[in-house]
């Protein structure tokens, strides 16, 4: 494999792994607001 071919596929890696990353990273950031939101409903005593 060349020189360049290598450099080409790491760089592909790279950006599918940081993209799968932000995905995750929103999702979690989405779990913790919702989980954020449900105690700040049972301190107000907000029961739906």
């Amino acid at each position: 494999m060349s020189k360049q071919k290598l450099i080409l596929a790491m760089l592909v890696a790279l950006l599918i792994g940081a993209s799968t990353a932000c995905n995750t990273i929103q999702g979690v950031g989405r779990d913790i607001e919702s989980a954020g939101g449900a105690i700040e409903d049972a301190a107000d005593g907000d029961d739906d």
